[in-house]
């Protein structure tokens, strides 16, 4: 048995790989250290066993001594984070479409209510569960193909749920009767893999510090696609058919896919690290190099157990996670009371004469609202580098200064529905002062969902694409639910003035939730420390120089393994307690082979 420089043994002897490399060598005399792949030197001074980390830190790749799984040290620079701006921005551009095509989805169907409601002998109420069945299937395909986008791709997942949401078009467009109108929209709700995958392509593409204009410009495109709806509904329902309120859908859904398809390049990290070890191993620059999900055999990748785990990964996070639980129900409940808040349009503006283009129209003050709020952001983000880098240490500094803006815009949402509610008396009020306060109410909905989003996105890195699910669970959902009875609330409250009556309560309970906004701000590091993977995260982030976990380029990595291999184990740690099927496995390697070093010595 062989025995380490200090004396010690050295637990990993018994390893099959070990005795088979000692079994191979005819004269018995190369050393431990011959035998070691390339770059796993001895560790001194560590918390594990002298002599035997650099062992541990292979088995935890892959369990054997001769295949090394590829770091992102290894091929940083061939990685989304060193896209090129031009490239960068190209992929979000096409990525900003393809949000607005899910969202424009979810919006456009309401302007052929009118016309299902007719040709299907059903009432107004019935015709409104098709948009209701496709909000709140929706907010469960986002959670069911967020973590698939981690594990498999983001272009696969993004291709596979497009073309499925272009296939359920079909049967509504082509619908013989209301039934296979409700199968379609269902369908198409469940295959919508939403912003938590879109989204999660920034954290391929930017570090943690330097994301935000990129969150800015995606939740610009999320929130915009639901009022694209029935801007360009109102020409439809006016002068076309309800079936081209679907076919419109297709035409843009297929468009975008094609898009996509043709430019946007797979940016998941361990995706392209399989890549490059492949292409590495091909050209024999190092034929022992592997990716991370090569060296996991299929089966244990993909077992029903595993696949499950990967299905529960988001809700376990939106349940478990007081950050996530948190942001998802203050921007689920804002998105929810904005959602029936639009619905009474249609109610207010016949008050004055409005015809289906014009009330489409009325929804451009809102679009007005998202743009300013937008643009709001560029000094406040600007601010914020600036305050992360002057505090480098100060956590308050590096996370809950994200929500600062928010501290000033989300007052809008009250004040925007009060104000609404008391100029939406019809005539002799003008309208225009409905529509100035609905922009108010615009300029609050992108605050939260921007500032909630930036906020989940830093404190979940590579994994945010799960947490991000719950906030888009949490909107689309309580939106769904609320569609069904949308109408008979602004219908049925506070007898004459019951339009303005329903908009108070939305008040009411949005002023709650503003007060919400200021216990996170300043409760935010509590909530923090209650959450164990952020802060394992935060403690990883801070030994990488700020850069997300688990990558750092080449060229700043510090001197000593010791901190590589700390890395490493804190992230499996952190994947670990997500269910992640990757490490799940390299960690049940690990803990195999130490047994049976420990009944070996």
């Amino acid at each position: 048995m062989a025995t380490s420089m200090d004396g010690d043994v050295s637990p990993i002897d018994n390893h099959p790989a070990v005795t088979q490399e000692k079994t191979r060598d005819s004269d018995n005399s190369l050393s431990t250290k011959a035998e070691r792949p390339p770059g796993a030197e001895r560790i001194e001074n560590t918390t594990s066993a002298p002599g035997s980390q650099w062992k541990e830190e292979e088995l935890d790749k892959a369990g054997t001594h001769d295949k090394v799984e590829i770091t992102e040290d290894d091929c940083y620079d061939e990685l989304g984070f060193s896209f090129s701006p031009l490239k960068k921005w190209t992929v979000l551009s096409v990525i900003f479409l393809v949000q607005v095509s899910m969202n424009f989805n979810t919006s456009l169907y309401s302007n052929g209510l009118g016309g299902i409601s007719k040709e299907f002998h059903v009432s107004a109420q019935a015709a409104r569960c098709g948009a209701m069945i496709f909000l709140v299937l929706y907010a469960f395909g986002c959670e069911l193909w967020a973590p698939w986008s981690e594990e498999i791709g983001r272009k696969p997942v993004l291709q596979a749920s497009l073309l499925l949401v272009n296939i359920w078009q079909l049967p509504v467009a082509l619908a013989p009767n209301f039934a296979s109108i409700m199968v379609g929209r269902a369908l198409g709700g469940l295959s919508s893999a939403g912003g938590s995958v879109t989204l999660g392509m920034i954290a391929d593409m930017w570090e943690s510090d330097n994301q935000q204009y990129a969150v800015a410009f995606v939740v610009f495109s999320s929130v915009g696609g639901s009022v694209l709806g029935p801007l360009i509904g109102g020409f439809v329902e006016a002068y076309l058919s309800w079936r081209w309120c679907i076919w419109i859908q297709l035409i843009f859904g297929g468009f975008v896919q094609l898009l996509h398809l043709a430019l946007v390049p797979e940016t998941r990290t361990t995706i392209m690290m399989d890549k490059i070890a492949k292409k590495r191993r091909k050209s024999g620059q190092n034929p022992n190099i592997w990716g991370p999900n090569e060296l996991v055999p299929f089966k244990d990748r993909f077992s029903a157990k595993e696949i499950l785990i990967t299905w529960v990964r988001p809700f376990k996070m939106f349940l478990t996670e007081p950050i996530v639980l948190t942001l998802s129900l203050l921007s689920g409940f804002s998105d929810a009371l904005i959602f029936m808040f639009i619905q009474s349009f249609s109610l207010v503006y016949k008050q004055w004469g409005f015809g289906s283009v014009a009330l489409g129209l009325s929804f451009l003050p809102i679009l007005v609202g998202y743009f300013i709020a937008w643009l709001s952001f560029f000094p406040v983000i600007k601010r914020n580098i600036r305050e992360r880098k002057e505090h480098p240490d100060d956590e308050k500094a590096q996370y809950e200064s994200r929500l600062w803006w928010l501290l000033y815009t989300a007052p809008c949402l009250p004040i925007g529905l009060i104000g609404f509610a008391w100029t939406s008396l019809g005539p002799p009020v003008h309208w225009i002062g409905s529509m100035v306060f609905a922009a108010i109410v615009g300029i609050a909905n992108y605050s939260i969902y921007m500032a909630t989003i930036d906020y989940m996105i830093c404190a979940y890195g590579p994994y945010s694409a799960s947490a991000t699910g719950g906030n888009g669970w949490s909107r689309d959902f309580l939106a769904g639910v609320l569609t069904i009875p949308a109408t008979p609330f602004f219908t049925n409250i506070g007898g004459k003035h019951h339009l303005e009556n329903a908009s108070t309560i939305l008040f009411c309970i949005s002023f709650v939730l503003v007060i919400a906004v200021y216990v996170i701000y300043w409760k935010g590091p509590v909530l923090r420390e209650r959450s164990p993977f952020a802060q394992q995260l935060s403690g990883a982030r801070a030994e990488n120089d700020g850069r997300r976990v688990p990558e750092m380029p080449s060229e700043s990595r510090p001197a000593s393994r010791a901190h590589s291999f700390a890395r490493s184990q804190q992230d499996l740690r952190i994947r670990q307690a997500l269910g992640s099927r990757q490490n799940s496995y390299a960690a049940k390697k690990v803990n195999h082979s130490r047994t049976n070093s420990n009944v070996g010595s």
